[in-house]
């Protein structure tokens, strides 16, 4: 049996370590937000979903719930699939109008950001951009302090239902940045997989990748968090368990479930950063507003070609958490290619809308991006055009 030493540097130094926010997991759940917000003395929620949501049965069931406990509700649905700058203004001026005392984040990964965005300025005049993360965080008053904010994914994908940061697009850079507080913390994640099994095979598709590559990035980012490698481990376990099925049977809640966990604990890994394929899709989506997890997941095999090589311990454990047989480099890059084969990932930028004359910009935009600093490695300005371009014309066989 082979045997691997600890790293001597990461055991003997400081570590601060953050975890996210209590959860609560299973079929059905939804029915209890009533007295979830009893409990957490909510009155009157601002429910905060994307465009296309406002019709449907999770959000009729949502404000069904909360006016049979005798609380108040009003609906925000201005979110893109890529949230703006100006939609997040929408929403403060629409929680403060209605005297809203709280959020819920219910839907994608759209809904979740402009909640949590939404939060940042709700209750006070410190200005969005003051909450970029290479900043130093605002001091925020413990007498005026963030909505509490509640999170209830409807996808398993994003992964953003625990996390405390959140993507914005400013249309004028044409550019996403990512914002946070470590106040912003939700005060609970409600993961109710039944609420996934309306989702369109395509989008359980999109977000299903999405969930597979934070966990694949959340874990080759460098650095010692043996909590979020953890979660990453077993997210993958689950989600190789899951995916397919859950695409190809879309009314099994065994597979939801294993989704709906798998991408919660990818979410959780990520913790720890992000890499290049991130970096790439943020700026892609800011540009041409495509699907965040449908522009990583075409990206993602030649970021793969390009970190993985020298990174074989970490591709093994990757591999056997998967249930792979071989667990070589090549042999991990070819099955993650099969996976997105059999749940219909498209197989270049192109086929998307994304033209070849953007390479330069997007390049030089990406590496202004937090998870270009966090892939595993340095990627200079020429490589990081000629991964965009490869993935623009041919990402994969």
């Amino acid at each position: 049996m082979q045997s691997f030493k600890l790293n001597e540097t990461d055991i003997l130094s400081n570590q601060d370590w953050t975890f996210p926010t209590n959860i609560a997991y299973g079929p059905g759940r939804l029915k209890e937000i009533g007295r979830i917000c009893n409990n957490l003395n909510i009155k009157n929620p601002l429910i905060v979903t994307d465009k296309g949501s406002p019709k449907l049965p999770f959000i009729i069931n949502l404000q069904n719930y909360l006016a049979s406990s005798n609380i108040k509700s009003d609906l925000f649905f201005d979110i893109s699939p890529n949230p703006r700058e100006d939609e997040v203004s929408n929403g403060v001026s629409k929680f403060k109008d209605g005297n809203h005392d709280a959020i819920i984040a219910i839907g994608g990964g759209s809904a979740m950001d402009g909640g949590k965005l939404i939060c940042l300025t709700a209750n006070n005049d410190v200005p969005l951009r003051d909450f970029e993360f290479e900043l130093t965080p605002p001091i925020i008053s413990k007498d005026n302090p963030f909505p509490k904010i509640i999170t209830i994914p409807t996808t398993a994908g994003t992964g953003a239902e625990t996390e405390i940061s959140a993507m914005v697009t400013y249309l004028k850079e044409g550019m996403k940045f990512c914002m946070w507080h470590p106040d912003v913390r939700p005060s609970l994640a409600l993961l109710d997989p039944e609420l996934t099994i309306g989702l369109p095979a395509n989008l359980t598709a999109w977000t299903g990748a999405d969930a597979l590559i934070h966990g694949i990035e959340g874990y080759c980012v460098p650095g010692f968090n043996p909590m979020c490698d953890g979660a990453a481990l077993e997210g993958l376990s689950l989600i190789s368990k899951s995916l397919v099925t859950a695409v190809e049977d879309p009314s099994n809640i065994v597979a939801r479930g294993g989704m709906h966990v798998g991408s919660c604990l990818a979410g959780i890994s990520f913790l720890k950063g992000l890499g290049l394929v991130h970096a790439i899709a943020h700026m892609v989506g800011a540009e041409y507003n495509t699907h965040h997890g449908l522009t990583n997941a075409i990206i993602l095999p030649v970021v793969l070609k390009y970190n993985l090589p020298g990174m074989e311990e970490k591709v093994k454990r990757m591999s056997e958490a998967m249930q792979f047989k071989d667990h070589s480099v090549d042999a991990f890059i070819s099955n993650i290619e099969n996976i997105l084969d059999r749940i219909k990932i498209p197989k270049s930028l192109s086929e998307i809308g994304v033209p070849e004359d953007c390479v330069d910009r997007i390049a030089e935009k990406s590496m202004k991006d937090q998870a270009y600093g966090q892939n595993p490695r340095k990627a200079t300005l020429e490589e990081i055009k000629e991964i965009t371009l490869a993935s623009i014309k041919k990402a994969r066989k």
